[in-house]
């Protein structure tokens, strides 16, 4: 990932972040860039996939049609960020399962199987798959909704586990526009993500 990207990423955090509340919430899917030639989007509307769950079902762009959902990326055995992300999104479930659909994308094809997701998964508490869905799939197709979003992830033998990657959660709306970055690892940054999830609420 070039250095404009990451570059990028930190300041949509930061903005996230450090942004008074407004009374809508910003889409970055929209035309908010002026280019020499012409507006383009930060994020383009989420493109068609295709992945398989921790039950073996199919989940694609359609299973989330007109709902409001919390994406992140992670792999069930890092021994880093995942743990704390996985703890701070099952507070925003706990809380909004019934208002909201969670997807989970394991960057680590190699070893994360469908049965291991699957344990994963009821390890935390989460027997089914009607709400918050594990996939996983071929890794260059995961490599293209990492470029997507925008989120960091690469393989690196130097660092624990075997893979770097950044820990954003990112709020994705009815339309399938991306309204929101937060870091997955920040008490603070959940907060913001649970005020969002209820202006997003709201709106829609």
């Amino acid at each position: 990932m070039n250095k404009i990207i990451v570059i990028l990423i930190l300041l949509i955090s930061f903005n996230s972040c450090q942004e008074k509340k407004e009374e809508k919430l910003k889409n970055y899917s929209v035309s908010i860039i002026n280019l020499p030639l012409g507006e383009d989007s930060i994020i383009k509307k989420i493109p068609e996939f295709e992945f398989t769950n921790q039950m073996g079902n199919v989940v694609t762009k359609e299973t989330f049609s007109n709902k409001i959902y919390v994406a992140d990326f992670f792999f069930t055995s890092c021994p880093g960020i995942c743990l704390i992300m996985t703890k701070n999104m099952l507070k925003i479930y706990e809380k909004h399962n019934e208002n909201l659909k969670f997807l989970s994308f394991s960057i680590d094809s190699k070893r994360d199987s469908v049965q291991k997701l699957n344990k994963y998964a009821n390890k935390i508490g989460i027997n089914n798959d009607e709400v918050w869905h594990f996939v996983t799939g071929e890794k260059k197709e995961i490599k293209q909704m990492t470029n997507h979003f925008m989120v960091l992830a690469y393989e690196d033998s130097t660092v624990a586990g075997g893979i770097e990657h950044g820990g954003q959660f990112i709020l994705i709306d009815k339309n399938q526009h991306v309204r929101g970055y937060y870091d997955g690892t920040d008490d603070s940054s959940i907060e913001i993500l649970l005020e969002d999830i209820d202006l997003l609420l709201k709106e829609n």
